[in-house]
């Protein structure tokens, strides 16, 4: 479970779940950009609504406390790991549980893409938009 960086190989579980996550936020946006993309052809700004209606601690807390109950050990794990990070950042909009869990889930998609599970992360997006959609 290596990852280049700058040619050292970086044991990703030493990645701290704050780290994880800021590259799981990046991932998750662009999850969405795409997906909204290929939904239809509409004006940015309309792209960008949408995508805050999917990206906010929120709905990503909704997606969190069901993907806990479906994904793997260690994905289990991370998602854990990134809830219970603590971070000196405060919850805006949202209350601070769904913030931590937000986190978790950020922290996933960031395991995996460092991983290279670029499937996994398609699997588990897919069920996020299900869980958002329903």
């Amino acid at each position: 479970m290596e990852h280049n960086v700058q040619n050292k190989k970086v044991d990703i579980r030493q990645y701290s779940p704050l780290a994880l996550a800021y590259m799981g936020d990046c991932i998750f946006d662009l999850c969405v950009r795409e997906y909204l993309l290929r939904q239809d052809n509409m004006p940015a700004n309309k792209l960008h609504q949408k995508s805050k209606a999917m990206v906010n601690a929120t709905s990503q807390s909704k997606m969190y406390k069901e993907l806990i109950e479906i994904v793997t050990e260690e994905e289990k794990a991370i998602l854990k790991r990134g809830r219970n990070a603590n971070s000196n950042t405060r919850a805006k909009n949202s209350t601070m549980i769904d913030y931590k869990n937000a986190t978790g889930l950020e922290a996933l998609f960031g395991y995996l893409y460092l991983k290279g599970e670029q499937d996994r992360i398609n699997e588990l997006f897919k069920i996020c938009l299900d869980i958002m959609n329903n």
